[in-house]
């Protein structure tokens, strides 16, 4: 997921997003355990789109606390 299509999120469809990502990743590490990863980059992309969208909500987050004050 490119960080362009990320940034036109909302944070709650962003939180949503990184949950199955997280649940994705899960069951992907459970097929390399067991030896039946077809792919395994898939792994690397996916923490990789995780960390993008909890930047952007950071991101978010700190530009709010910045306008408030």
């Amino acid at each position: 997921m490119k960080i362009k299509d990320i940034r036109e999120l909302s944070n709650k469809e962003l939180e949503g997003k990184i949950i199955s990502a997280k649940k994705e990743l899960f069951d992907l590490r459970m097929k390399q355990a067991v030896g039946t990863l077809e792919k395994p980059s898939k792994i690397k992309e996916l923490r990789k789109d995780v960390a993008r969208m909890k930047t952007v909500i950071r991101e978010r987050e700190l530009k709010e606390a910045h306008d408030g004050e």
